[in-house]
């Protein structure tokens, strides 16, 4: 069973979300990572997942350190419908997200530090139009859900808007919006994110360099007992 702070969180999640698509699932799921992030709900919502309320071996499966370059921290579980997920982002680390789109509609709120976002575009057919960068269709492989980069073609991206979100802003995007986003604070950013809508893509579209693609990248899922520290160090960065 769910302590009462998870439970209002996986109630406002379904109240808001499950009867919402299009535009209004992004404005509801924008909505709802907005009011969650709210210093006297999050922190509350973390300290009792530090604890050990619900199913902290389940969560622990499915939070780890992201390939992009984060660590990925689940909150809350709603199955094909949405998932919660805390984003914790650690400055000096040269690691700028490739630029990619998502499965689903998505919404993230900083709630400390900040993070700089960039959106993409495919450029046209011009000679010199864009950045030349590798196309990669990405796949969960496997039975642990491992990252599977497939070749699909080269391509030219152009660069759209650059935006810069302090804590106590957010954004959400459609799934097929190619961004790439980074810690844009000299200290820890961390950001709220919530993945919704059940009908999801296959794949995920990601551009890179040329030498990435034709293997799987292991995920390595939290131990525990490490997610719980997690969570613990987390809850503490934020109050």
């Amino acid at each position: 069973m769910g302590g009462r702070h998870v439970h209002d969180a996986e109630r406002l999640l379904a109240e808001t979300l499950d009867r919402s698509t299009g535009d209004e699932l992004l404005r509801a799921a924008r909505a709802a990572v907005a009011e969650l992030g709210a210093p006297g709900r999050l922190v509350p919502l973390i300290r009792e997942l530090a604890g050990g309320t619900g199913d902290p071996s389940g969560r622990a499966l499915l939070s780890y350190r992201h390939i992009l370059g984060f660590d990925k921290l689940l909150l809350i579980d709603g199955g094909p419908r949405h998932m919660l997920r805390a984003h914790v982002w650690h400055p000096g680390r040269d690691t700028r997200e490739d630029i990619h789109n998502h499965r689903s509609p998505l919404a993230s709120y900083v709630v400390r530090g900040a993070l700089g976002v960039d959106l993409y575009e495919r450029a046209g057919p011009a000679a010199g139009e864009g950045v030349a960068t590798s196309w990669y269709r990405e796949s969960l492989a496997g039975e642990d859900g491992d990252w599977l980069l497939e070749p699909a073609g080269g391509a030219r991206l152009r660069l759209t808007q650059t935006a810069l979100y302090a804590a106590g802003s957010g954004y959400a995007l459609p799934p097929h919006v190619l961004h790439r986003a980074w810690c844009a604070s000299p200290g820890p950013a961390v950001s709220l994110f919530l993945e919704t809508g059940a009908g999801r893509r296959r794949y995920t579209d990601v551009f890179a360099g040329p030498d990435v693609g034709g293997r799987a990248v292991a995920k390595k899922p939290l131990e525990v007992n490490d997610y719980l520290a997690e969570l613990s160090t987390l809850a503490e960065l934020l109050g």
